[in-house]
């Protein structure tokens, strides 16, 4: 399942290839795409997982961007 969300308030490039990277490496995760410039992240996983994903998600992004929320 490929699925795009909205980011709001993230603040630099280098925090979203950082998330970009981190989300990769999750467990499930096809592929990830993290743009600062369209403050959009795109996420291709596991249908049968994909909640479980996206809460692991939400707790890679908030560790590196504490300010940044996605829009779900």
């Amino acid at each position: 399942m490929k699925k795009r969300f909205k980011l709001i308030d993230l603040d630099c490039a280098n925090c979203a290839a950082k998330m970009e990277d981190a989300i990769k490496k999750i467990d499930g995760v096809q592929d990830a795409a993290v743009s600062f410039m369209t403050q959009k992240m795109t996420l291709e996983a596991d249908d049968a997982r994909f909640d479980a994903i996206m809460q692991e998600v939400v707790r890679v992004c908030k560790r590196i961007e504490p300010d940044c929320v996605i829009q779900l």
